[in-house]
Order: C-alpha cells, then sequence, then structure tokens
C-alpha cells in the first residue's frame, strides 16, 4: 500500500523534511481544502470551502483527539485494528470508515517540556544553535506532513479540524491568540520556521491552517476542537474565513467558560431527532479516557498519556465504555 509505505517512511525519517517537497505538498493540500465536496463543506461567500463539514452518514466515524507532534501515535491508529479486523488504514484505502482528527498538530507540550526549556535558550541566541528545536519542529512537521498525505489520499474520508495549536504565524487576531505554556512556543515556532524556511513557505502553511474546517456534523454526533462558547447558525460555521469570533468559539472555550446550554442548543439544532446524540471535544486534557461536562452531552477525549480513539457507529447511541477505547494492533486481540 503506497500511502503506508509513504507514512512509514515520514515516521522514520530522522532528519528534518525538504523544503521544496513539502511546499508542493501544502499547495495540493489547500487546494483538496479548498475546494471540498460542497455537500460536506458549503461553500463560503469567497466560493471556498466553509468551516461546516458535514461527514457521511452512511460509514463509521473514528475520531482522533490532540495530536500535538504525536507521530508514532498517528502511526499506531493507521495500524490499529478495528471491529471488522481491517487495520484503519486499509479500512480508509477500501472507503468504509471516515476518520476525524479533532486539532492540535504542533506543540509536544507536557511531553516535551525539558526540550521547550532548552529550545528557549537557542530561541533566546537566534537560534545559532537549534538542535533542540530542530528535534521539536521534526515531529511537529512529521505528523503534519502525515496529515496532509492522508487528506490528499483519501479526500472525503480523512478530515482534520482546526485546532487552536493552528496558528502558525503566531498571531492575535481572527480567533486565534498568541501560545505560550513552558516556553514562548508560538514565537519559537514562528521564528524558527522563518529562519530556516522562508516567508513564503510560513504564509503558505498559515494558508493551509485557514482552510481547515473548524466544526463537524455527523449522524449521531456533533464535534469541534473546544467546547463551542455558544450556538452557531449554519451560516455563521460556513463563514469562519471571516468570523474569528466563531472560530475563537470553537478553538479556545476552556473548561466552564461556555455559554450556558451552548452545547444542548447546538444538538438540539443540528440533530434534533436524534436521541442520545453527543458533542466531542478536545482542548483540555482529560484523566483516564475521556471526561463528561455540559449534562453529559460534550464529551473530552484529549489525554496525551494514553492512545485512544472514538469509534462511532451509525444506528446507535455512543456508549463510552464500548466505544472510547486504546487503539489495538495485529497479534494484540
Amino acid at each position: 500500500m503506497a500511502i503506508r509505505e509513504s507514512l512509514s517512511a515520514i515516521r522514520s525519517r530522522r532528519g528534518l523534511p525538504a523544503r521544496g517537497e513539502y511546499f508542493n505538498l501544502l499547495e495540493r493540500t489547500i487546494t483538496v481544502l479548498e475546494h471540498e465536496n460542497p455537500a460536506m463543506r458549503p461553500p463560503d461567500a469567497s466560493g471556498l470551502s466553509g468551516g461546516f463539514l458535514r461527514l457521511k452518514a452512511d460509514m463509521p466515524t473514528l475520531i482522533l483527539p490532540d495530536l500535538h507532534a504525536r507521530v508514532d501515535f498517528f502511526m499506531n491508529v493507521m495500524d490499529s485494528l478495528l471491529p471488522s479486523g481491517q487495520t484503519v488504514l486499509e479500512a480508509l484505502s477500501g472507503d468504509g470508515i471516515q476518520l476525524l482528527c479533532l486539532g492540535d498538530g504542533f506543540h509536544s507540550e507536557k511531553r516535551g517540556q525539558l526540550r521547550w526549556l532548552a529550545s528557549f535558550k537557542e530561541y533566546a541566541h537566534g537560534y545559532t544553535k537549534h538542535k533542540s528545536m530542530d528535534c521539536e519542529m521534526r515531529e511537529c512537521l512529521a505528523l503534519m506532513e502525515m496529515v496532509m498525505q492522508c487528506k490528499c489520499a483519501f479526500r472525503e474520508n480523512f478530515h482534520f479540524l482546526k485546532g487552536n495549536h493552528e496558528n502558525i504565524l503566531n498571531e492575535e487576531g481572527n480567533g486565534n491568540h498568541p501560545f505560550r505554556k513552558f516556553s514562548f512556543e508560538g514565537e519559537m515556532v514562528k521564528e524558527w520556521m522563518l529562519k530556516f524556511y522562508g516567508d513564503e513557505f510560513i504564509q503558505m502553511y498559515a494558508l493551509f491552517e485557514k482552510s481547515l474546517p473548524l466544526f463537524a456534523l455527523g449522524e449521531n454526533f456533533l464535534a469541534s476542537h473546544s467546547e463551542p462558547f455558544d450556538f452557531y447558525s449554519e451560516d455563521e460555521l460556513i463563514e469562519t474565513r471571516t468570523r474569528g469570533d466563531v472560530v475563537l468559539g470553537l478553538t479556545w472555550t476552556d473548561n466552564d467558560a461556555a455559554s450556558e446550554g451552548s452545547v444542548k442548543k447546538m444538538l438540539d439544532h443540528y440533530l434534533p431527532l436524534v436521541p442520545g446524540s453527543v458533542y466531542f471535544g478536545g482542548h483540555r486534557p482529560v484523566h483516564g479516557q475521556y471526561n463528561f461536562r455540559a449534562d453529559n452531552k460534550y464529551v473530552q477525549i484529549h489525554n496525551p498519556s494514553i492512545e485512544n480513539t472514538v469509534l462511532v457507529m451509525n444506528g446507535r447511541e455512543f456508549d463510552p465504555v464500548r466505544d472510547v477505547r486504546e487503539i489495538t494492533k495485529r497479534g494484540e486481540e
């Protein structure tokens, strides 16, 4: 399978990706994202695919939590077994499953805390030395290269929602905030990218981020990176290129910060006749495999310490004990 060979080569690569090849991949992926099937991503006022994603109703959905440069996790998911006995990659290739990522491709966060501290010293000296930051960026770029390869290979069955870490320019505005946690991660990434890949590259990467969907409607669930801050109409969700407030409300909402009843209002509007429907998100870490919020209608699934996914089947209500699971590979059944 050519796509698996490509993903495996990215995973095993020791160095950084070649600028030219990656730039070409960015251009191809942006073209795919800007001109998706309008039945799945209705176009916005500019004629490009909007921020609203309507998933297929005739196949199961595998949901991945925040990725944060976890290359091994992503590859392990692709090689993991589904109840059908197929791997995820086999099912994607055979049009047997759709995969939805909840965003946040960059920044290793706590996993790389010591590396971030070492990288800050490199950043403070203008990256005259950059071994630690190179290691961080190798993982970040590799993970997102895998995402782009899958998007191009499985256009209607593979989707990646924008998260708050999809902000390569570290900008304030347009629904984004500059990012920092253990050091100045957002600015450090931006300056590294400018120094080693150039302004044209980083602007193209920013265009890729702005071409991503932000909200997904499934047959029996909704999803976005974070809990929705408020209720958003379909028109507002489609026009996210010019609605920074909607982008902010779907990517940055903290626990206990959403408007009262926002999840319920979204579910009542988009899935009014579906009993047991839920809203999936990540953004804030949880203990264990999941956490319920908003009267058990909002399900957080981001635990960076484990490799878990959610398998949502059509025609049945979500059961966290059955459907939230750590991945299993052949020989581990």
